[in-house]
């Protein structure tokens, strides 16, 4: 097991990331917020079979949180992610300072556009324009060939793909890591108390009856909706959305079509979860 080159300051990453590339060598990033997971080992696995550097970012973005405390809240390990990405083979760790993502007079910020403007994006306002902004800033300074992007996060998955089309980066999505009772793995699952923990198994619940209920002919998106979301008020969660839409637009389909999505997001103790699962996949 080899330490990864930590990098604090965007001008080592350049510097590193350009050396690999005058040696002819291509480069993986996997964007994060740190707290890593075996979703993130994941990706960090995806990554070492589509390139032969692979970079981690670990960088808690504050453009892209709607509500301070989350920001302020949200777990912060930066041993223990060091820790993993050395057991994983991780060649380097960029792990910035806010002042060096955006320095002092950086003023520009990313338009998602229409793809971002329902679900997410109505629930927490600017948090895409955010995302699209680091992603792209993260880019220029790693230079990457190809990024991996998880798939329980599938609209900041279509909003990443829709703002770099065109700029060289291919963008990966890698299949959701679940726990054995299907809870969809996340940073902020740490948050949970018991009780709240197993409540929080309705969200995949529920979008395994919604996509059961289409399998079996109900084609209403309407009563689609209704039969998720009463899965997990029943629960004791509160829900923000539980929609189905399209892959690729996220705009509502009706009816729901097969590699469509069912997409939710909800709270459970005060944590808010999001999670989706495609029609017939």
């Amino acid at each position: 097991m080899t330490d990864p080159s930590v990098c604090s300051t965007a001008a080592e990453m350049v510097s590193l990331s350009r050396s690999w590339i005058a040696e002819g060598h291509t480069i993986a990033v996997v964007p994060t917020m740190g707290a890593l997971h075996e979703g993130h080992v994941a990706l960090i696995l995806e990554a070492h079979q589509r390139a032969d550097r692979v970079v981690v970012t670990v960088f808690v973005n504050p453009t892209q949180f709607d509500r301070p405390t989350d920001l302020d809240t949200y777990p912060r390990d930066l041993a223990a992610d060091l820790a993993t990405c050395a057991a994983e083979g991780v060649h380097a760790v960029f792990a910035p300072s806010v002042t060096e993502v955006y320095p002092e007079g950086a003023v520009t910020t990313v338009d998602p556009g229409p793809i971002a403007e329902h679900l997410e994006g109505e629930h927490r306002p600017g948090h895409f324009s955010g995302v699209a902004t680091v992603v792209l800033r993260l880019f220029e300074i790693v230079s990457p060939q190809v990024a991996m992007f998880g798939e329980k996060d599938a609209q900041q998955l279509a909003v990443v793909r829709s703002v770099c089309e065109g700029n060289g980066v291919d963008i990966v999505g890698v299949t959701t890591v679940r726990e054995p009772d299907g809870l969809a793995r996340s940073s902020r699952n740490v948050h949970l108390d018991p009780a709240s923990r197993q409540a929080a198994t309705a969200l995949p619940s529920a979008l395994r009856s919604v996509s059961d209920a289409w399998a079996s002919g109900q084609r209403a998106a309407d009563e689609l909706r209704t039969l998720g979301r009463e899965i997990i008020e029943r629960a004791g969660g509160e829900v923000d959305y539980l929609d189905l839409v399209d892959a690729a637009t996220f705009q509502p389909s009706n009816p729901p079509q097969r590699g469509d999505l069912i997409v939710a997001a909800a709270w459970f103790g005060g944590v808010r979860l999001i999670d989706n699962l495609r029609l017939d996949p």
